[in-house]
């Protein structure tokens, strides 16, 4: 239960956090307004809270490992919002860091 809950906080975050970047880069270089960039400003700050969430206590190892959520989410929210479409660099990129999130997150540790 606890690598699912992990899991989806990092979704949540990654919507916070992409959607929040998304909203101001509309308001700014869409200039649809401020009421754009201050939402996104609200949902930035709404992702710093929900990866306080996460079930391990190390600020370094959940911030790494969302890393690679970010850079996979980004590629997701530009397909979905944008009409952006990865190359097969771009997937095979975003399935490292993937790697790298279920290597920092979910390797079995002693101690």
């Amino acid at each position: 239960m606890t690598v699912t809950r992990s899991i989806l906080l990092f979704v949540l975050a990654a919507l916070a956090e992409i959607g929040g970047a998304w909203l101001i880069w509309q308001g700014v270089r869409e200039q649809r307004g401020w009421v754009w960039a201050g939402a996104g400003v609200v949902a930035l700050g709404l992702y710093g809270f929900v990866a306080t969430l996460q079930p391990d206590a190390s600020f370094g190892r959940i911030l790494a490992a969302y890393g690679g959520v970010f850079v996979a989410g980004s590629l997701v929210w530009g397909m979905v919002v944008d009409g952006f479409r990865p190359d097969r660099w771009d997937v095979a990129g975003a399935l490292v860091c993937l790697v790298g999130v279920a290597l920092i997150m979910y390797a079995p540790r002693s101690g």
